[in-house]
């Protein structure tokens, strides 16, 4: 059984668990960086559980197009958002293979649509394009320099991504 739901501030240890059980040292957020964005935001973070648990999460914030966020950054929320930015997604292990990552990202997406932002958009890490391409983003070839920049805080090849809602 899984269910989907909004997180909690009880849910951010189990978060942080399942994000040391996926990411490589280098792209760990500490447990306090991880609670200030669900605080930031905490209307646009979602957990999956199953009966072990939190086994994947997904955190997003509202944003404008084209605009990356660094790796380890405070979230800026934008005045006039027009994107649901997709911040981290992760699946633990135990949770691979039975479609909770798209369960999350379309649970995302249609808060996005029911909100009327025209876009959802992150930053592909850790060979995920392919993932993402299957999910309707794409690469967003139109990045300005300084966001390019904020790009390469991320390892191995990153890749901002779009996908139109509307």
């Amino acid at each position: 059984m899984l269910h989907i739901r909004r997180m909690t501030q009880g849910d951010v240890a189990f978060v942080n668990h399942v994000q040391v059980d996926c990411y490589s040292p280098f792209m760990q957020e500490d447990e306090a960086t991880i609670r200030a964005r669900f605080l930031l935001a905490p209307d646009t973070a979602w957990v999956a559980e199953d009966e072990g648990g939190v086994c994947a999460y997904l955190v997003g914030y509202r944003s404008v197009v084209g605009k990356v966020t660094p790796l380890n950054a405070v979230f800026e929320l934008p005045e006039c958002p027009d994107a649901l930015y997709l911040h981290d997604l992760a699946v633990a292990p135990r949770g691979k293979g039975r479609g909770i990552g798209k369960a999350l990202v379309q649970a995302a997406c249609d808060q996005a649509v029911a909100e009327g932002l025209g876009y959802a958009a992150l930053v592909s890490v850790q060979n995920s394009k392919a993932f993402w391409e299957r999910l309707g983003f794409a690469e967003w070839a139109r990045l300005h320099e300084d966001q390019r920049e904020n790009l390469h805080t991320y390892e191995g090849p990153a890749y901002y991504m779009v996908r139109d809602l509307r």
